[in-house]
């Protein structure tokens, strides 16, 4: 395939970012070897400890010759940010599974770097649709499976307080400690108030069935899927409430430790601005692709709209 004159299958003006630190809980295959016999022109990227995606493809982009695609190999928190980048320089993007999860890029079919390099030869792209998040009156930020506020943003928030026991043990801690200390937060949502356990609002239609909708499930992104997920039950439920798997919610209602029907509101909407204060005490976090992000403790307006057609990502049909 050739892109404005550049053969692209040979990763000729492609720029390949690699962010070593994702993924670091799942053992695979160090994609180098791979790069450089199907991608030989590419130019791969080792990110180092004190960059930024940002800093990386700023400079690739005042370069003489800048990339006409923007590839890179990370988990779904440095993919989300580079589409944020491909998007504000209008490049298409070649997105690679190197995180725990990668729930963008295995909506799309790519479960390995080979499959995302055959879509790259072969030049067949997706038109995706995201989310924009604007946090108060910050930037907008891309935003590709999830944005949520609630139970899962401080569940994560726990487990990064105790990152030094490991990632299982800081798991475990955390989620004792959830279910001993979450509390409702309190939302005002096209002008109705609520006590809520979280909120999940989600690029394109979801799984009705699922209240944690952590992965995207079409490429179309024109409408925002939201759950509301309000406090009328226990803390159990509330996390219970963030199993995304068919399996374990299913079990988790065989025990009747699912959150009633009743008791999650779905919304269908092109937008939505959302003020979240949580309960005295309790961190202002949000998270969104698996990035935490912290606000003011006396609460924060999180506004969100469905973006369509806005990323050229290559994937296969």
């Amino acid at each position: 395939m050739k892109e404005s004159g550049l053969d692209i299958a040979r990763g000729q003006g492609v720029l390949i970012v690699r962010n070593a630190a994702s993924g670091t809980a799942v053992v695979r295959a160090d994609p180098a070897d791979e790069f450089a016999e199907r991608l030989p022109e590419a130019v791969v990227h080792e990110l180092s400890e004190n960059e930024s995606l940002d800093d990386v493809v700023a400079a690739a982009m005042r370069a003489a010759t800048p990339p006409a695609v923007l590839g890179v190999y990370g988990g779904d928190g440095s993919v989300s940010r580079m589409a944020h980048l491909a998007r504000r320089h209008e490049r298409s993007m070649l997105a690679m599974p190197g995180g725990t999860f990668n729930h963008f890029v295995r909506a799309l079919g790519i479960d390995d770097v080979g499959i995302a390099i055959d879509a790259l030869h072969a030049g067949t792209t997706a038109s995706v649709g995201v989310v924009e998040s604007i946090a108060d009156d910050d930037e907008p930020v891309t935003v590709l499976n999830v944005v949520s506020v609630g139970a899962y943003p401080a569940l994560i928030e726990e487990r990064q307080r105790r990152r030094s026991l490991g990632k299982w043990l800081g798991g475990v801690a955390a989620t004792w400690t959830a279910l001993r200390s979450t509390e409702p937060l309190t939302i005002v949502l096209d002008g109705r108030r609520a006590r809520v356990w979280s909120v999940f609002i989600s690029a394109g239609r979801n799984d009705p069935e699922r209240v944690a909708t952590m992965q995207r499930q079409e490429t179309d992104a024109s409408i925002l899927d939201v759950r509301v997920h309000h406090a009328r039950g226990s803390r159990v439920r509330a996390l219970a409430a963030l199993s995304f798997g068919k399996r374990t919610a299913a079990v988790l209602r065989a025990v009747r430790l699912f959150p009633r029907d009743a008791d999650v509101e779905r919304l269908l909407v092109p937008s939505l601005d959302l003020r979240v204060t949580p309960a005295p005490g309790h961190p202002a976090v949000y998270v969104h692709d698996g990035e935490l992000e912290e606000r003011d403790p006396g609460g924060f307006r999180l506004r969100c709209r469905a973006v369509p057609d806005a990323l050229r990502v290559y994937a296969p049909h």
